[in-house]
């Protein structure tokens, strides 16, 4: 069992439970606070959305999550907000008071995640001040789903809910005392139950070489739910939440190239303003990288070691010749990223090592990256297909061309013929042309429920035209941008 001391709107709490407790079972069966609700189990629907504080630099930032696959254990230290905490003395919170007025509410089931989506949204707008735009709002909302409203009357909501005057409670910035946040919840012995927390990567070596069967959990967003899902135990948990290592992004020099370390465990939400300033189309590509709420939780390491076919980063990684640090009691190594993945689900770590840290490189100034993902959905679904491609043009010439593509193999793969019949080329259609039918000898697509073979290779062979259309018609967009607004 751990045990985990935390804030519960407020009020301190100290839980002892199995690894493999969720934020929403704890809520509901251990605590009784049954205003969460489950809805998909999955992460999908929003129903169960909770907040979590991060502090930083002395204060507290609120930050949606999904209960139902966000670790329990998580908390340790942390404040958790539930739709029960936010009415002070008797006033509803102006989220509440908003999907009151503007009628954002009708069987409700769906509703206590929703004001949790807003509550997050609100806090951020105090804290930060900044316009609410649209792609903002979409942002806050678009990993929470309602079937009767249509979602008009909660957008009304969203957009007025700042003209409701707020007296923030005395425990919205409230603190553990430093006995309590200080705990070392680890409760290792040799059964077949045991749970641990590390806070250095040296601590986080030491215990995957002496429990190599057990799982990493970081954000939890994909492995959680082998346990919602499948009913699978996860009952040897390693947590690498809170190990420092994991959590930086430093600008350094590698191999003689300038870029970025990014830290296993850093999460896509904060890897936004990095994204922003260097590589806007993988910025663009974390818009429709889940929802809200699995962008707060996941993170870049997990997304790699996950070993997906159909992860949206690790594309994306390829087509940057990003490098992976691998970690174990011995030392580091480093691989580049195309080495990395063997086979389906199948990865070069060894049963002692860890993902680390990624280095991207900057990319040359005259370098563009672009990155189109086809998906079911626009937003808050997986990949059917992700294409990724980096190249320059030197005096009408297509050079350094690196091309990947997500769902397209066993493993995220470049697609090494079709680089080669673009590079040197000049930008015409005999040459994309080529590039399209390379693509052939590169993949043998796979087949399952987001496409058959014959739709991802033409679909491949589309995205690879449009790039031809973008480079020969540079003005002009020549397909809907993910945002239309």
């Amino acid at each position: 069992m751990a045990t985990i001391a935390f804030l519960l709107n407020g009020t301190p709490q100290r839980c002892d439970v199995s690894p493999d407790t969720s934020i929403l079972t704890l809520l509901r069966e251990h605590l009784a606070q049954t205003g969460t609700k489950e809805g998909c189990a999955s992460g999908d629907c929003g129903a169960c959305t909770v907040a979590i504080s991060e502090p930083t630099s002395g204060t507290h930032r609120y930050t949606s999550a999904n209960a139902c696959i966000t670790p329990a254990h998580q908390l340790q230290g942390r404040h958790l907000v539930t739709v029960e905490g936010l009415s002070e003395q008797g006033h509803l919170h102006p989220a509440q008071e908003a999907m009151i007025e503007c009628h954002g509410s009708q069987c409700g089931f769906c509703t206590p995640g929703i004001v949790m989506s807003l509550f997050t949204l609100h806090s951020d707008l105090i804290q930060r001040p900044s316009p609410l735009t649209p792609e903002r709002l979409e942002a806050a909302l678009g990993g929470n789903l309602c079937r009767c409203t249509g979602y008009r009357p909660i957008r009304d909501a969203a957009l007025s809910m700042n003209a409701t005057p707020y007296l923030r409670p005395q425990w919205f910035d409230a603190t553990l005392p430093d006995s309590e946040s200080d705990a070392q919840i680890t409760d290792l012995a040799e059964t077949a139950v045991f749970f641990a927390q590390p806070t250095s990567l040296v601590a986080l070596a030491q215990l995957r070489q002496a429990f190599p069967q057990a799982r990493l959990v970081a954000g939890g967003t994909d492995l959680w739910l082998e346990s919602t899902q499948r009913l699978a135990p996860l009952d040897q948990l390693i947590d690498v939440s809170r190990v420092a290592e994991l959590l930086t992004i430093e600008e350094a020099l590698f191999e003689n190239q300038t870029g970025w370390w990014i830290g296993a465990g850093v999460t896509y939400t904060q890897l936004e303003p990095l994204f922003n300033a260097h590589f806007p189309a993988f910025a663009h590509l974390l818009h429709r990288l889940g929802s809200q709420q699995i962008r707060n939780r996941g993170t870049l390491g997990g997304n790699i070691a996950n070993a997906s076919p159909i992860g949206d980063t690790p594309p994306v990684l390829l087509a940057l010749d990003a490098q992976v640090e691998l970690a174990s009691v011995t030392g580091k190594r480093c691989l580049a990223l195309e080495d990395f993945f063997l086979d389906y689900k199948k990865t070069a770590l060894a049963t002692d090592e860890v993902v680390s840290r990624i280095f991207i490189p900057q990319a040359a100034e005259e370098s563009q990256l672009r990155v189109w993902k086809l998906s079911k959905r626009r937003e808050d679904d997986i990949s059917a297909l992700l294409g990724a491609f980096c190249y320059r043009v030197e005096q009408g010439v297509m050079r350094d061309v690196r091309i990947a593509f997500g769902g397209m193999a066993a493993t995220p793969k470049r697609a090494l013929a079709a680089e080669a019949a673009l590079e040197g080329s000049a930008i015409t259609p005999e040459a994309f042309r080529a590039a399209q039918q390379a693509l052939e000898d590169d993949f043998q697509p796979m087949s399952d429920v987001r496409g058959s073979q014959h739709y991802r290779q033409q679909a491949a062979q589309n995205l690879i035209e449009r790039l031809y259309l973008s480079l020969s018609v540079p003005d002009q967009e020549v397909m809907l941008h993910a945002y239309a607004h």
